[in-house]
């Protein structure tokens, strides 16, 4: 087992690959909404952001459908106020309701939909989120991602998959959930390549004279999140 984790494993996942419309991708959205919640995923990036500065815009690398940030909104709404949300993701999938659920916190929603690469120019946030999305790249693409976003950006904080045994299996026994099987195929890859260590920390761009200096902090959380807080000082 130990040597099975010891590299990053990248398998392509099911739910990348599904049309947003086709039923199985609908019912792995929701299986996610979920496993998020058993994974304490909205209250470790809450708690990992609110000691940061209030940003007035936010951009989400790979939100999907903007309901997970939401739920982040919903802890922060009291500390933070008018901030717009940017949902950078390959499809447009963030629904009216949902926009509507962050007005009424007193945020904005907006999305941008493309290649991450192509539409992370396009925002001059304050503050760069990630939830579950950098495992999906090699760590070439990840390296280049992590400069464009020390680029753009004050403040940039993740929450990935932890690359571990007790992870792995609690990603084996999604099923027992009810989660389909996309979710149940895809929650094993996401583990496989996810991170652990200072693996995020070794790709991030190194500190230089004409750029801000940056303080990282990279951690496992328990139980199954690994983070990743860099912050520019």
């Amino acid at each position: 087992m130990r040597g099975a984790m010891s590299a990053r494993e990248m398998v392509p996942e099911l739910l990348d690959i599904l049309a947003p419309d086709d039923p199985r991708a609908i019912r792995s959205r929701g299986d996610l909404l979920r496993i998020n919640g058993m994974m304490r995923q909205s209250a470790i990036m809450a708690k990992l952001l609110e000691d940061l500065p209030a940003p007035k815009i936010l951009a989400d690398l790979g939100g999907g459908d903007a309901r997970f940030l939401l739920g982040v909104a919903k802890r922060l709404k009291d500390r933070w106020q008018d901030v717009t949300v940017v949902i950078a993701d390959r499809k447009p999938i963030v629904s009216a309701q949902t926009r509507a659920r962050f007005v009424r916190l007193g945020w904005r929603c907006e999305s941008v939909s493309g290649d991450i690469f192509t539409t992370l120019p396009l925002i001059r946030p304050d503050m760069v989120t990630a939830n579950l999305f950098l495992h999906h790249l090699e760590d070439d693409a990840l390296a280049q991602l992590l400069a464009l976003v020390a680029e753009r950006t004050k403040s940039f904080v993740a929450c990935e998959p932890r690359r571990s045994a007790f992870a792995l299996l609690g990603a084996r026994l999604v099923g027992v959930l009810g989660a389909n099987d996309v979710t149940r195929h895809d929650a094993v890859a996401s583990v496989r390549a996810g991170f652990r260590g200072t693996e995020l920390s070794a790709l991030w761009p190194p500190n230089n004279a004409k750029g801000p200096s940056w303080i990282l902090r990279e951690r496992g959380v328990f139980p199954f999140t690994h983070a990743l807080v860099a912050h520019a000082v």
